[in-house]
């Protein structure tokens, strides 16, 4: 029997599971919108909301936590790149630094005032070649 077992496997290992969430969480926070399945999008609802509770936090024990749960890996800069960082020039960073930026300083503001339910699922269309419910995830304007 299963009863109270909540784990959601989406037909995945767990070690599959924690880099697909986290590489989902990072393209919903760039985009503020994605297109996915319903099931995995229903199981990424929880973790889209949490990390919008810790961006509300703000401390830097709630950034360090959300920079483990999106598994963002910082590649140290040459001292050229360090420069051309500092004057304004943040190409040479890889994308994961910006998406914190924004998880932080747009998003957590954004619902700074909101307690709770930040993201919406809005079903669409099946997909054509193996009719699977597709749905868009996203995150609420205000």
């Amino acid at each position: 029997m299963r009863h109270r077992k909540r784990t959601f496997k989406i037909g995945r290992d767990s070690s599959h599971r924690r880099c697909l969430v986290a590489n989902v969480l990072k393209s919903l926070i760039e985009h503020e919108r994605i297109e996915t399945t319903v099931g995995k999008a229903k199981h990424l609802r929880r973790y889209a909301d949490k990390i919008i509770t810790l961006a509300k936090k703000g401390t830097l024990a709630s950034r360090r936590q959300a920079i483990g749960e999106l598994m963002i890996r910082f590649n140290p800069l040459t001292a050229k790149e360090a420069r051309a960082a500092r004057a304004g020039d943040h190409s040479s960073y890889n994308g994961d630094r910006l998406v914190i930026n924004k998880l932080f300083d747009d998003l957590g503001t954004r619902f700074k005032d909101r307690p709770g339910g930040y993201t919406r699922l809005v079903r669409i269309a099946n997909r054509r070649g193996d009719d699977a419910e597709r749905c868009v995830l996203e995150y609420l304007s205000a």
